[in-house]
């Protein structure tokens, strides 16, 4: 196909999205980190030196932040990339950074001829290596029509959710709220079967074949059980991030007049577990902040 796609930050998830893109289009990459550039390489990433040059020239931008304010760096900053970027050109917003802020860049990138498709992703980066995500999209019709090729190589699921930048935040803050519960029970759960005296993996076996499964505890389970035994576990979804979704769930239902009583507990144990030290740890270490000593 003929688009030309950049991918800007070559992390967990973005270099394992450009990887699998590259496959069917044409991607260029752009990281700081010179390793994660090289590792892009290798997978037939093209590289770039800046995110400016990543991106002039590109059809999509590809863009995974953690926040508002690293968006707006990325767009305006020093090196911002919206005043090379060609009208009719969109940006591919693959995080959760909340609703308003969207809605307003959305706002912002239209007066200068620029789309925004709202297109958080889940799956993670095993699943973002072989275009297995689910990606829920909030974009006009327009710029979801331009995107379309571009987002069916990324998911195995697309939804398009609504026809305005936000939607898809909506919809993963929706996401975000059971995941974010579904870890925090997952955690409490073979604490609680540690301290009657289980075997914690044979308890997780046990869950996972009944009606009680899920996809995190069958996912985050093995992990939890090594933070719970004084272990570190290899981090797949950083602690830190649940607080920031989290955040977003509890001042989105907060902004409906909505009550989010379970969801508000679990963000909870998150902010605790934050506090203790445990930001970049994986996010099944939330399993200490109700096991807190170490059981090895």
């Amino acid at each position: 196909m003929s688009r030309r796609i950049a991918v800007l930050g070559l992390g967990a998830m973005g270099l394992q999205m450009a990887s699998w893109l590259a496959k069917s289009f044409d991607v260029v990459g752009y990281d700081i980190a010179a390793e994660r550039v090289a590792l892009a390489d290798k997978e037939g990433v093209a590289s770039a030196t800046s995110t400016k040059e990543a991106a002039d020239g590109a059809d999509l931008v590809l863009v995974a932040v953690r926040n508002r304010t690293q968006l707006d760096e990325l767009l305006y900053g020093a090196d911002g990339i919206a005043e090379v970027m060609k009208k009719g050109s969109a940006i591919i917003l693959t995080s959760t950074i909340g609703i308003a802020p969207v809605e307003e860049v959305a706002a912002q990138l239209a007066e200068q001829g620029i789309g925004l498709v709202d297109a958080p992703v889940s799956g993670g980066p095993a699943r973002a290596a072989k275009g297995d995500l689910l990606v829920t999209v909030g974009a006009y019709e327009t710029e979801y029509e331009f995107a379309k090729p571009v987002l069916d190589v990324m998911a195995s699921t697309l939804v398009w959710v609504g026809k305005a930048p936000g939607k898809g935040q909506s919809m993963k803050t929706v996401n975000q709220l059971l995941c974010g519960i579904h870890i925090a029970a997952a955690g409490e759960a073979l604490a609680l079967a540690g301290k009657l005296g289980l075997d914690q993996a044979v308890a997780l076996e046990a869950l996972m074949s009944g009606a009680a499964a899920s996809f995190m505890l069958g996912d985050r389970g093995p992990r939890a059980i090594q933070a719970d035994n004084g272990e570190e576990a290899e981090v797949k979804s950083r602690l830190d991030i649940f607080v920031k979704d989290m955040g977003i769930v509890t001042d989105a239902a907060k902004s409906v007049g909505m009550a989010v009583p379970v969801a508000a507990a679990a963000e909870q144990e998150y902010l605790l577990g934050f506090a203790r030290g445990q930001a970049a740890m994986d996010d099944s270490s939330v399993i200490r902040v109700v096991s807190p000593e170490d059981r090895a």
